[in-house]
């Protein structure tokens, strides 16, 4: 599939966020101290974690020294940056972590539509122009979102926007195999993932490729966000490479963390 281009997925990444504000605008006071499927997480946790990761791409396209003493701060504690920002702001009040964290968003937009579209901006993996980023920042927007949800017993009716989820997911093949130690295969695979609602096929990949993934996009990307485990999900691999990668697969950097149990069996 083509590149969408940096207003769609600017455009997306508002949308993406509306969206979850809805969910939690409404939530009251004491509820945002309810317990998410991340350990440790409260729904307070899940947004502060947004508006820290909001705030440090915000300095990355506006003030690369205020960036690179934050990215330099993470760096002295690598295990434990990532809790620390969240546990900062979930001690504020609710009211004031949601406006804060709508204050954030609202600037990040603003930056990255200003953004030089050929520039990029330094992050705590490599450097990436502002369309990547957004589309990162939108997959971490509906993956903590998921929690969120669950958190909250609320379905979502998943959304064209998952485009973007399932694109890095695919391009994060690679980085999911060398994070653990393992080598990368060395041939591409084809997807062919259910677009949501039925609305037509996302493909990636040769069409010939021996090694395939198929199955729903919204199944693809909970998988690759970890928000579910393989077990609970439509999809099939054709192939050995394929069927390690689905156990394996994460669209994010870092650590890939415990993940989900499964709730149904093999």
């Amino acid at each position: 599939m083509p590149d969408p281009s940096a207003a769609a997925v600017f455009t997306d990444l508002a949308q993406e966020s509306r969206e979850l504000d809805s969910l939690v605008g409404d939530v009251p006071g004491p509820d945002w101290a309810r317990g998410t499927p991340a350990p440790g997480w409260t729904i307070a946790h899940q947004i502060a974690h947004l508006h820290w990761t909001d705030r440090a791409a915000l300095l990355s396209l506006t003030d690369a020294d205020g960036f690179a003493a934050m990215a330099e701060a993470a760096l002295k504690a690598p295990d434990t940056f990532v809790d620390e920002g969240a546990q900062e702001g979930a001690r504020w009040a609710p009211a004031e972590l949601l406006a804060r964290w709508r204050a954030g968003r609202a600037a990040l937009g603003e930056a990255l539509a200003a953004a030089s579209p050929d520039t990029r901006f330094p992050w705590y993996g490599p450097p990436m122009k502002a369309a990547s980023m957004a589309s990162a920042r939108l997959m971490e927007t509906w993956a903590h979102g998921q929690d969120v949800a669950d958190a909250l017993g609320v379905h979502r009716t998943p959304t064209a926007r998952l485009r973007h989820v399932a694109r890095i997911g695919v391009r994060a093949r690679d980085y999911a195999h060398a994070v653990r130690g393992l080598p990368a295969p060395s041939e591409e695979f084809r997807l062919e993932l259910t677009a949501p609602g039925g609305a037509g096929e996302w493909a990636y990949g040769p069409a010939d490729a021996p090694q395939r993934i198929t199955g729903p996009a919204l199944d693809f990307c909970l998988l690759v966000t970890r928000r579910a485990h393989r077990a609970d999900l439509a999809l099939t691999a054709t192939g050995p490479d394929a069927d390690r990668w689905l156990d394996i697969a994460q669209a994010f950097a870092g650590p890939p963390g415990a993940g989900r149990t499964p709730r149904t069996s093999r």
